[in-house]
């Protein structure tokens, strides 16, 4: 199995790059966070799956194990593939996925393309069992971007825990009709969003959910 490839991006596609390594160009198909993230030209390391068919082989790459891990858990779900597996990866970040997962959220979770209503209640019964609820209130590694370190010098707080007071807030827009992910968002984008108190957090979150 190809555990990484470390290259230059020689093409970019819909649902794809191309990463030429030692004169080798791979087509891997990404999420869609990644596909935004990267250009023609750049470096980038991709965590990859090889999935192996009958009647294809296909690699696929992610910005970190931990979201490639979650793809291989995602195609233990009955009913999901690569295809649909990647898809929830482009609709929802890490931390949506598993806030929506133990937050009971599946009007986040089927907004994906090829999941319904019925597969999203599905797919959380079966991912409570298999993802680990300490690493969203801890913060999961390699969500937002490629390059840990730059989002740390910029700021990101989409890596940083839950505080109580967050979590307050986003207990409150949920009461106010909003999705546990869309939720979860709001109060993260919230600068220096883990010193505020609920009710600053709550103002804040509002406009950005309202803009």
């Amino acid at each position: 199995m190809i555990a990484f490839i470390n290259g230059q991006v020689a093409g970019i596609g819909e649902d794809h790059l191309i990463l030429e390594n030692q004169g080798i160009g791979y087509l891997i198909r990404t999420p869609q966070h990644v596909l935004h993230e990267s250009s023609v030209g750049g470096r980038i390391k991709l965590h990859t799956y090889l999935h192996v068919r009958e009647d294809a082989i296909s690699l696929f790459g992610f910005s970190s194990e931990k979201e490639r891990d979650t793809f291989k858990i995602l195609l233990g779900i009955s009913g999901i593939g690569p295809k649909v597996a990647l898809s929830v990866l482009s609709t929802l970040s890490m931390e949506e996925l598993y806030y929506a997962v133990f937050g009971d959220d599946a009007k986040s979770i089927a907004r994906t393309p090829g999941i319904g209503p019925k597969g999203a209640k599905r797919m959380i019964m079966e991912l409570k069992d298999k993802l680990d609820i300490e690493e969203i209130r801890s913060g999961i590694d390699a969500v937002s971007g490629l390059d840990q370190d730059a989002a740390a010098e910029e700021g990101s707080v989409l890596a940083s825990a839950t505080t109580d007071q967050m979590s307050d807030a986003i207990m409150a827009l949920e009461a106010l009709g909003y999705a546990g992910a869309d939720a979860y968002r709001a109060v993260h984008s919230v600068p220096d969003a883990g010193t505020k108190d609920s009710g600053q957090l709550l103002k804040e979150a509002l406009k950005y959910m309202n803009r």
